[in-house]
């Protein structure tokens, strides 16, 4: 169900196991790199990280290539940017990691291709789920609808063996797995009330060119405004701006510039007077972290999966959805092809739910600190606290330290896991050492690399 990366993905991995493997969209999909209705977000800024890369590359070999021969911009970390967090603005030290900052339906479009390519990969366009077929033991199908726009339009069943709810943050799954007898998942939820909005300019010259390839403002607990501008693959760059609940930016053209007055440095409101808007503000306000435990006990019937933003949803502006559909789409070719173990439905959806655990704990971890946070999930505990204060020592020092840095970015990037936060030279650096120094103003070009 859904025809997004992580339905897409999906579908490839289980097309190896399957005899025949059918993907419902209820969207029509484009023809070339067209934002399509069905991805509200992809109108905004996306990122792939390096640990999505890495698993994209293991799914799709040579993917990568492709994406790079497409145009898209392939940043370094943090050389190519000029950043900012809090009060501090980042050291431009040579570049310890990579990400992408082309379009989402760029990449999507890539993907779409070497899915659909396969025969046994079908699709249905233009067709609702409407409800899953099966009971409490086992979904074996679901019911789906043309969307004529028709509410009482004939609904036909298609059976399966397996259904995996690929739907997005929007999934109706829980209340058709509860119309059949089962249990709805427990859902855990953080809500900072952050909203964006974006829109597509080209530069006439000035800081975002050459060795910058641009800007990018982080939110912080006492800086809560944020934005940037990251470049595209046509040679233009999509520049954002967010604020938290009550603040949030407008989508009118001239008040949409006027807001980037409240970012703490007036480098990006100096670039967009001078450059030439491309397209309308679009603006975004559904950005709570929500995660649906099947993991948990209850009664979860077989033949039924989650994963991408149906299982576990993060708030965009940390960049995370994308990398892991990806890394999701390798647990489940990874659980399907253990052969210590059978492939239970369960076993398979705590893999799955595993995948993302990394990228939860950054997002609901930072999310957590945001004035006006609400949600089931808001207090994480004791062990969370007590890792907070670490963090943070571990986070003062990342704008300036290289070695703290390295380590901090690759988790972040979902690259290495969070243990490497806590290497002897990281640890050394956070307990012991004072934070290193950064630049006073806005650093233009990057470092040189020692000799």
């Amino acid at each position: 169900m859904g025809g997004s990366l992580a339905g897409l993905l999906a579908a490839h991995v289980l097309a190896g196991y399957a005899d025949r493997v059918t993907v419902v969209e209820r969207d029509r999909f484009p023809d070339g790199t067209k934002a399509r209705p069905g991805v509200p977000q992809s109108r905004h800024p996306h990122v792939l990280l390096e640990g999505g890369q890495v698993a994209l590359e293991s799914l799709l070999p040579g993917l990568l290539a492709e994406l790079r021969a497409a145009g898209a911009p392939r940043v370094g970390l943090p050389a190519d940017l000029v950043l900012r967090q809090g009060e501090s603005w980042f050291r431009r030290v040579p570049a310890t990691t990579h990400i992408y900052t082309g379009s989402r339906a760029q990449l999507e479009e890539l993907v779409r291709r070497h899915v659909f390519a396969n025969p046994v990969i079908s699709v249905v366009e233009g067709a609702d789920v409407v409800g899953l077929l099966g009971d409490a033991s086992r979904v074996r199908g679901v019911l789906v609808r043309d969307r004529t726009g028709d509410a009482r339009a004939q609904q036909r069943a298609i059976e399966a063996d397996l259904v995996v709810d690929a739907s997005g943050s929007g999934t109706k799954a829980p209340q058709w797995l509860t119309a059949i007898g089962a249990d709805a998942p427990r859902e855990e939820t953080i809500d900072t009330g952050l909203a964006y909005a974006s829109r597509v300019y080209r530069g006439r010259g000035g800081v975002l060119d050459g060795d910058t390839l641009g800007y990018y403002v982080y939110p912080t607990p006492d800086q809560v405004h944020a934005g940037g501008a990251l470049p595209l693959e046509d040679g233009t760059h999509m520049v954002i701006v967010s604020g938290l609940r009550g603040d949030e930016p407008p989508t009118d053209e001239d008040e949409f510039v006027a807001y980037t007055k409240r970012l703490p440095h007036p480098l990006l409101h100096r670039w967009l007077e001078e450059a030439e808007p491309l397209s309308p503000p679009f603006g975004f306000r559904r950005t709570a972290n929500i995660r649906r435990r099947y993991d948990l006990p209850g009664r979860h019937p077989a033949g039924f999966l989650a994963t991408g933003d149906a299982l576990c949803t993060f708030n965009p502006i940390y960049g995370q959805g994308m990398a892991v559909a990806a890394m999701s789409a390798v647990a489940l070719r990874d659980a399907l092809a253990d052969p210590r173990r059978t492939p239970t439905t369960r076993r398979v959806q705590r893999a799955v739910l595993a995948a993302s655990r990394q990228a939860w704990d950054i997002s609901a971890g930072a999310d957590r600190a945001m004035p006006g946070a609400v949600g089931n999930a808001v207090d994480g505990g004791p062990a969370d606290r007590a890792a907070g204060w670490y963090l943070r020592r571990v986070q003062e020092r990342y704008y300036g330290d290289p070695v703290v840095g390295r380590a901090f970015r690759s988790v972040l990037t979902l690259s290495a896991p969070v243990t490497a936060l806590f290497a002897a030279p990281v640890a050394r650096a956070a307990l012991f050492g004072p934070p290193t120094p950064t630049p006073a103003e806005p650093p233009l070009a990057p470092e040189a690399p020692r000799a």
